[in-house]
Parts: structure tokens; C-alpha cells; sequence
């Protein structure tokens, strides 16, 4: 399949019918944002378009080639029926809006922009990229999201399609992933050609479902080969750092080597006592929007700290539950040693449900062991 997409794609542009017909995907909103002098607006509104433009596009392709099985049903063509994210969900799952993620616990460890199943049966997947800005950490995502299908579907190769609106030939990213020939890259029309294409037609436009369309199946009927509980796979990794630090102390990087773990995106170490909390706010230092948040004033805007760090590289984050909005602080260390606010963890998402579920288990010592362990920077007071 891959080889055949590489030299066949680049001959298969989307044409104005595509292009409209991408649009049943969006809601109201983005569909007025899609022409919106608002840059920023209309830019995030272009990428959900040009993603469903592929989406659309490969509707078209799957029904002229046997090296196409399936492909995987998305955004308006999702399952009406969705299931709410809770703790325990493992596997694939829609989102409300029609997407294709991978749960581990409720929470989403993967988002597949489409999802295909070739001749040879492998599993395939493929990212949409409208911006540079998109490659950011993309290479680690890839590696990741191929570990994880290959896993999941008991292969040893998982073909990768690139699908992106400008030319990425000249990225060293995008260079290193043209070496591996299980990955094809297509560069198609951008979205300002696209965009010429549509600009004069009406606003009231009929649409074209796939209605009978001979290789379209849900995401979540492609039967999963392997068993998944990432809850186990990410304790039994939790519990290794935990013997590694009581060991030896100081610094580290525990190597993780078996395919369980390495599935693991983040270790929830728990919750840290009051205690704890104070030895945190004094010798490291946490700061939210500009404000430093003292321990005598902890408990006045939060009601629980858990301590965390993301994989593989060990960076050391503090979550905050906040006493205002039902919502966690993500604090990030600086190199200077300090805790400062990230960005907020809403309610919504399934790893909020995560977070609720941990208390405090974390006294002042162990606490102390794992910052130092994993910390980028001195600590702020001695």
C-alpha cells in the first residue's frame, strides 16, 4: 500500500466537490471561521477542514484500490452511539466529536487523523499536517503511535502516511521518515489553492454521504490481538522508579525496555501529604500566573497536589487540584528549579477522571527523592 500511495497520490487532487463536501465534518462555527480575516481563528478551522478534505479524499482512493482493506469511519461518519469516557476504558474509542483516540485508562494516549487496514492486513495510520508548527515533537509522536498499534495489532512493522498542504521535502524531520520505506509522504494542494476552488459557490450545499461505501468499518470493529491494560503496565512501571530511587537516590533515568512500558506516556507516583506540600513550596518554589503560592496559602486555592513525570524523558510535573473550578493546574519545573503553571487539566478529559482518583500516599522523604531524581534544575532555597 505505502508504495502505491507514494506514487499514485500525487496525482489524486482534491477538486471543489471534495473540498465542499469536507465541510460536513465542521461545525457552524468553523465553517465561518474557514474565510475569517481572524488569522489564528481561521487557521485552526483550515486544519480541521484539510483533515477532513483527506478524510474525503481516501473515500475516493479506498474504492480504486485492492492495496486499501478498509477505512476507518470518522468525524460525521462516526458512530452516532459514543461511549463517555471513565477509569478502566482500554483500547479504541470515538470522541464526541467523531475522532479516533486510543484509551488507556480513560485516558487518550493517541488521536489517529485516519486509520486504515491494507491487503496484508496491517494496520495503518496516518497524520494531516496544514503548518510547520505541526512538526513539533512529531517524530517522538510517531514512534510512539506505531509502538502502539504494532502492539495492539500484533505487527511488526505499522505503515505511516504523512499528508501535509505545504511542502515538507526540506524538513530534516520529515527527511528522516522518507528513510523508512513503511512510511510514504504526500504533500498535496494547499489550502489556499483549495480554498479558490470553493470560494464562489453558495452557502446551502448537498452533500454526499458514503452511504454502502464498500470499505468504510468502524474504528473500533478491527479486532485488537494483544491485551491491553495500561493501568498494570503503568503501575508495574510506577513501582519500578519507586525500587530504583529507594536504592540508590540522586539522579537518574531508569531504562524501560519491556514492550508494556514502553506504551506508558506518563507515571502517576500519588498525591503528597501537607507535609510534603510545604517542603515543595519552600525548597523548590511554585508560582501560578505570576503569583508564588506559599504553603500558608496552599489551601486556600487548592485542595491536593499529585507529583508525576511525562515519558520518556522523565519531566518532573506537579498537578494541582483547584478549590476555584473543577480543574488541575499543570506545573512545569523552569531550570532555575521553580514549579511555574502550564496550562489547566479540564474536566472534561478523561485523564481529570484519572487524577480524582488519587490521594495523598506520598510522605516528605520519598517525595524529596523523586524531585531530586528527576528534577532539571537546583533547587530554589537550601
Amino acid at each position: 500500500m505505502i508504495p502505491w500511495l507514494s506514487s499514485n497520490f500525487k496525482n489524486f487532487k482534491p477538486n471543489a466537490a471534495i473540498a465542499l463536501n469536507a465541510t460536513r465534518h465542521m461545525n457552524k462555527v468553523e465553517r465561518r471561521k474557514l474565510f475569517s480575516p481572524d488569522i489564528e481563528p481561521m487557521r485552526t478551522a483550515e486544519g480541521r477542514w484539510f483533515e477532513a478534505i483527506v478524510y474525503e479524499m481516501f473515500l475516493e482512493i479506498s474504492k480504486r484500490s485492492n492495496r486499501i482493506k478498509y477505512l476507518a469511519m470518522k468525524g460525521a461518519d462516526a458512530p452516532r452511539k459514543r461511549e463517555e469516557v471513565r477509569l478502566g476504558q482500554n483500547g479504541l474509542f470515538y470522541s464526541k466529536y467523531g475522532d479516533i483516540t486510543v484509551r488507556g485508562n480513560g485516558q487518550d494516549l493517541a488521536e489517529f487523523d485516519l486509520l486504515l487496514v491494507d491487503s496484508d492486513n496491517h494496520v495503518a495510520f496516518a497524520e494531516v499536517v496544514t503548518s510547520p508548527s505541526d512538526l513539533k515533537e512529531f517524530e517522538q509522536e510517531i514512534a510512539f503511535k506505531k509502538k502502539l498499534l504494532g502492539y495492539l495489532y500484533a505487527q511488526k512493522t505499522t505503515p505511516f502516511l504523512l499528508v501535509s498542504s505545504f511542502d515538507l521535502s526540506n524538513y530534516s524531520v520529515v527527511k528522516r521518515l522518507a528513510k523508512d520505506k513503511t512510511n510514504a509522504i504526500i504533500h498535496t494542494s494547499s489550502c489556499e489553492q483549495i480554498k479558490s476552488l470553493v470560494k464562489h459557490y453558495r452557502p446551502r450545499i448537498l452533500y454526499n454521504t458514503p452511504e454502502n461505501h464498500p470499505k468504510l468499518i468502524r474504528a473500533t470493529e478491527i479486532p485488537i490481538k494483544r491485551p491491553f491494560d495500561y493501568k498494570q503496565y503503568h503501575d508495574e512501571v510506577r513501582d519500578r522508579i519507586f525500587s530504583e530511587i529507594s536504592k540508590s537516590g540522586g539522579r537518574m533515568h531508569p531504562e524501560i525496555s519491556d514492550q508494556t512500558g514502553q506504551l506508558v506516556k506518563k507515571v502517576l507516583y500519588g498525591g503528597i501529604f501537607p507535609q510534603s506540600v510545604k517542603s515543595l513550596c519552600d525548597i523548590y518554589g511554585l508560582s501560578v500566573k505570576g503569583r508564588k503560592i506559599e504553603f500558608a496559602d496552599f489551601s486556600k486555592y487548592y485542595t491536593k497536589a499529585i507529583i508525576a513525570t511525562d515519558l520518556p524523558g522523565y519531566e518532573i510535573i506537579i498537578y494541582l487540584r483547584s478549590r476555584q473550578k473543577k480543574e488541575y493546574h499543570k506545573m512545569i519545573q523552569h531550570k532555575d528549579g521553580h514549579f511555574k503553571f502550564e496550562r489547566p487539566t479540564p474536566s472534561r478529559v478523561g485523564f481529570f477522571l484519572w487524577l480524582e482518583s488519587i490521594q495523598p500516599t506520598l510522605g516528605t522523604r520519598i517525595t524529596l527523592r523523586l524531585l531530586e531524581a528527576f528534577s532539571i534544575g537546583p533547587r530554589v532555597n537550601k
